[in-house]
């Protein structure tokens, strides 16, 4: 999973960093408002950790702008050292889904940023074979089936289509993909990208009569969208 940290102190940027990497994500710093903002436009996360008062656009700014200008808005949790009930409930009632007060054990964090991470990605995120429609993915064999039919693919083929398959119908920006299935930066061969997706399209028969199609959103990254007997 991706990760958003945003503080004003480094030092806490680099705490909640470590716990996030501990637990077998990524993360991405930021240390203002404006920052984060203009990164949640162009990217996707899985996840924001979120401080209250930070220079150029505060933690409450922030939720209160994610509702109008953010599509497929990740959880959020507020990580703050403001700790009187009612900028708990204040946050809460913003969008914020879950408040820890500063300082806290990293124990607890991580499992609250684990409990989170579950609940957005789904059930069909743990199990080893899942059902979209009329498309079968066993991820334990890596097979993808469609009706009677099995379809070959290579290991980063199908890490492909099950990452997009879980997240039908939200759109995934190139830096989120390449990190997710290739571990690397999305500045590092985009043509790999857009070649994948074009054979997981031909392969799996993506088109409308199939329930689903691939939507290219330009100057961002892609979308498997769900039509007609898709689900």
């Amino acid at each position: 999973m991706r990760v958003a940290i945003a503080d004003d102190d480094p030092d806490i940027i680099d705490f909640l960093g470590k716990i996030v990497e501990e637990q077998g994500h990524v993360y991405v710093g930021y240390s203002d408002g404006p920052s984060l903002s203009n990164a949640l436009l162009r990217d996707t996360f899985d996840l924001i950790i979120l401080d209250w008062n930070m220079p150029g656009k505060n933690g409450m700014e922030i939720l209160k702008w994610m509702d109008s200008a953010v599509e497929d808005r990740p959880p959020v949790m507020m990580v703050t050292s403001r700790t009187a009930k009612q900028d708990i409930s204040d946050a809460l009632n913003a969008g914020a889904d879950d408040y820890i007060t500063k300082p806290e054990d990293k124990n607890v964090i991580a499992a609250r940023i684990n409990a989170l991470l579950r609940r957005n990605s789904g059930a069909s995120a743990m199990d080893v074979v899942v059902e979209y429609g009329d498309y079968l993915l066993d991820r334990i064999g890596q097979v993808v089936r469609h009706g009677d039919k099995e379809i070959a693919l290579t290991a980063k083929e199908f890490e492909l289509t099950d990452l997009m398959f879980r997240n039908r119908d939200r759109t995934l920006s190139r830096r989120y993909i390449m990190e997710t299935v290739w571990r690397t930066n999305a500045h590092l061969a985009t043509r790999t990208l857009d070649m994948h997706v074009s054979r997981i399209r031909s392969k799996l028969g993506l088109k409308p009569e199939n329930g689903f199609r691939i939507f290219t959103v330009f100057g961002y990254g892609y979308r498997l969208e769900t039509l007609g007997n898709g689900g």
